[in-house]
């Protein structure tokens, strides 16, 4: 039925195309090219003519996608073109899923070897595509050229910005009679303006056919008529929002009813959403205080107060100090995760605890840190950010607070996955703004003291028991060093444990000679082993044995849990990592107990366990599509009924009583 549409339309468009002029183009091309190593894109920059338009890779009823044949290097290979997420049009009857204006088509590109800093290798392209307007079509080519350089041009960014992110969670869909009813499961958190579903699946559904689109808690579900075509599978992309979307991949299965209706753009839902997100980003953030991971560097914070004297003014430097410390780290993060997953990476918060070079940097950092508090040495020269932490006034303070977010990322308390998830779909400056409010919550208690003199009264005065308080807060800090120090050999095997445990023992011998002798010379050789260490550690995972564990829980793939939820099993599915403290003090305390396997076992629960101590895309879709940009994260999946969300920290009563 397309193709006759397509010919009747290029034979209506013969006539008209004479009369315009051979070779006048209405829709403009550019093609911009970069590689960062080996890993590259290319991007065809369309720019169509007022009241022109191009079409999406599904064109809907009529209408031709663009092909492109491309003149690349010796050994480098382009993918297929990626669209962005498209509009309608609707025209006699027949829909058209079209680009009315500046789009740009993105090619990933591999290369053999890296490009040289300042070498050009000469890239170009046949294009073949169908410029149209409301009235009619005309076949349109174009050769263009370019020049691949090292490095991605600002275009890239922005073509890889406006494709639409991938979901990772399966949705689900199922047809009654004509109507086809798709499931996809989205955060009630995650604010919906003009939803579409934009089908890949050729011939699943009538184009043309309106869309009811409504939500029922964490899932959107979209009802329309179904086509002619009875697809095993549905793929497409839904849009949530002005140029934002989200690829979806739905099997067959059961699909929760309809609910509220979601319908045109609501700038008052979206502002809410995005307060939602800012209040769940300040609770966070106050409670991350207490988590585990943090407490060690209560001790810094703690001392830093007990410098500040009776003097109010000081006091509130300092608090202010601390506060700007962890709410530029906070957004720093945030600006890098965000930018990160505009390039398509699929990470999200405490992503850098996943490159083994940051945790031996966290090691020794961490443990000159449990070195000083121990009073091995007093070099105020060392340790670059530890060492501007130990100093008092402004100074430190914003060290501190620096050191407490950094260090802080591993954990996700409660109230930050949703507002964090949120913060992954909300709009650059409104993510940005979640992050800066997980800071200010972080920095809460520190700047109460600072401006409430009452509470600061409480405080003990200076004296001799700063002294014994450094040596018990070592303490912890050494801990969190043995604790940096295992999750290094996990990432990266025993030979990098050996290099960061030699390049510890050298730091705290260099830092305590020169604490002898009261010069910083002694850092210098110190320094620049620990530098090369950094470079020696191996940036790829090791091979692991996958471990059961006490629950004889299966690596998680989206397929593996699909397939088990079509076999109608309860399934419990956990997601964890090694730097995760939280996670682990749940997994040690909780899932490893007896109780909770035998409870499982009578049940005959699957149990899937998704790892994420060294990332992976599909683990990042799937949080992503629950509405989470970190661990841990516990579902509970009963046969039949949507999944549900437990708290991130486990009880082994309310584990053991899932399955009744």
């Amino acid at each position: 039925m397309r193709a006759l549409l397509f010919l009747l339309m290029l034979l209506l468009a013969a006539p008209a195309a004479a009369q315009l002029g051979g070779g006048e183009r209405h829709i403009d091309v550019r093609l911009v090219a970069g590689a960062e190593g080996t890993k590259g894109a290319l991007v065809l920059a369309m720019h169509p003519h007022p009241g022109w338009h191009g079409y999406w890779i599904n064109p809907g009823d009529a209408g031709q996608p663009t092909a492109a044949t491309w003149t690349l290097p010796e050994g480098a290979a382009a993918g297929p073109l990626r669209y962005p997420v498209p509009e309608r049009l609707l025209i006699g009857g027949l829909m058209n899923y079209v680009f009315a204006h500046d789009y740009a088509l993105l090619a990933d590109l591999t290369l053999t070897r890296p490009l040289q800093p300042g070498e050009t290798l000469p890239v170009r392209a046949s294009l073949r595509y169908l410029a149209c307007t409301d009235k009619l079509c005309v076949p349109e080519t174009a050769e263009v050229s370019g020049s691949l350089v090292a490095g991605l041009p600002p275009e890239v960014a922005a073509a890889k910005q406006a494709l639409p992110r991938p979901l990772g969670s399966p949705a689900r869909f199922g047809r009654t009679g004509e109507t086809l009813r798709l499931g996809i499961p989205l955060p009630a958190a995650v604010a919906v303006a003009d939803p579409y579903f934009y089908p890949l699946t050729e011939g699943a559904i009538d184009y043309a056919a309106p869309q009811r689109v409504s939500r029922n808690g964490d899932w959107l579900v979209v009802e329309t008529k179904a086509g002619a075509n009875a697809a095993a599978a549905l793929e497409g992309v839904i849009a949530i929002g002005r140029g934002q979307g989200l690829t979806v991949a739905a099997t067959p299965g059961p699909v929760p009813a309809g609910g509220v209706p979601v319908g045109a753009p609501a700038p008052e839902a979206g502002w809410r959403a995005i307060l939602v997100a800012l209040g769940g980003a300040l609770l966070g953030g106050l409670l991350l205080n207490v988590m585990p991971c943090v407490f060690p560097i209560l001790s810094l914070k703690a001392l830093s107060l007990a410098r500040a004297g009776e003097s109010d003014r000081a006091a509130r430097i300092e608090a202010l100090s601390y506060t700007a410390g962890v709410v530029l780290v906070c957004l720093a993060l945030g600006a890098v995760l965000l930018g990160l997953r505009a390039g398509g990476a699929a990470v999200g918060w405490a992503f850098q605890l996943q490159d083994p070079r940051v945790a031996l940097f966290l090691l020794l950092l961490i443990g000159g840190l449990a070195l000083n508090l121990a009073g091995l040495f007093e070099l105020p020269t060392l340790g670059g950010g530890g060492a501007l932490a130990g100093r008092g006034g402004a100074v430190g303070a914003f060290w501190t607070g620096a050191l407490a977010a950094f260090v802080a990322t591993p954990c996700t308390g409660p109230f930050m996955g949703a507002a964090l998830g949120a913060a992954l779909v909300l709009p650059a400056a409104a993510g940005l703004a979640v992050f800066a409010g997980l800071g200010l919550g972080l920095a809460l208690p520190f700047l109460a003291l600072g401006f409430v003199p009452a509470l600061r009264r409480r405080l003990p005065r200076p004296g001799p028991w700063m002294t014994i308080l450094r040596r018990v807060l070592a303490v912890p800090m050494a801990l969190t060093a043995l604790w940096l120090a295992w999750l290094l050999w996990r990432e990266a095997g025993t030979e990098a444990l050996a290099v960061g445990v030699a390049a510890l023992l050298l730091l705290g011998l260099a830092a305590w000679w020169g604490g002898r002798r009261r010069g910083w010379f002694a850092a210098v050789p110190a320094l620049a082993v620990a530098s090369a260490a950094l470079l020696l550690v191996p940036a790829t995972p090791v091979a692991r044995a996958e471990a059961a564990g006490a629950l004889g829980a299966q690596p998680f793939t989206a397929a593996r849990l699909a397939r088990l939820r079509a076999e109608a099993r309860p399934v419990f599915l956990y997601f964890t990592a090694d730097w995760c403290l939280t996670c682990k003090v749940n997994e040690h305390a909780v899932l490893d107990r007896a109780e909770v396997a035998q409870a499982f076992g009578k049940a005959k629960v699957a149990v899937l366990v998704g790892d994420w101590t060294r990332g992976d895309p599909e683990i990042g879709r799937f949080l992503e599509s629950q509405g989470r940009s970190g661990v841990p994260l516990y579902l509970w999946y009963a046969p039949g009924k949507p999944p549900q969300v437990l708290p991130q920290l486990l009880t082994v009563g309310g584990v053991a009583a899932l399955p009744r």
